[in-house]
């Protein structure tokens, strides 16, 4: 799966980097996410339980950043093991730019399943995954506007 997008954030750049890189901010963004502890300034755990259709899974994994340019830009990579559900594993380069009185934050992301995940198919999965990263970016966006 391939996605790309751009949300507007109503907040200075230092700001939404800053955000990027905490991860009680980030725990609290991601749809499902029961933990996210930092191991080093570049890697994280997590436990994330998420729904897919009819599969109900908790994926515990790490979380890596490499490409470290800031506040401009990284690159975030996981992967996560969920029992015999299956697993998945991928990664997102990010991108911050100013823009007027806010900032854009574009994204890239390639994201792969397999087990049991993978045989609900592509459509499913792909609707899915876009719900869920639109429902971090809400969220995410609301965190930084002082909305939460």
């Amino acid at each position: 799966m391939d996605m790309s997008g751009e949300e507007r954030i109503a907040a200075p750049r230092d700001a939404v980097w800053a955000a990027l890189n905490d991860p009680e901010v980030l725990k609290a963004c991601i749809p499902g996410c029961q933990s996210l502890t930092m191991a080093s300034p570049t890697e994280m755990a997590a436990t994330v339980k998420v729904k897919i259709g009819p599969v109900s899974a908790t994926f515990n994994g790490a979380v890596t950043l490499s490409n470290l340019n800031p506040p401009e830009s990284y690159t975030i990579s996981g992967e996560g093991k969920g029992g015999i559900a299956g697993f998945a594993k991928g990664g997102a380069d990010v991108r911050l730019r100013e823009d007027d009185d806010g900032t854009i934050l574009a994204y890239d992301v390639k994201a792969e399943v397999g087990g049991k995940i993978a045989q609900l198919g592509s459509r499913l999965i792909d609707s899915t995954s876009k719900k869920l990263a639109s429902q971090f970016f809400a969220d995410f966006g609301a965190r930084l506007n002082g909305n939460t």
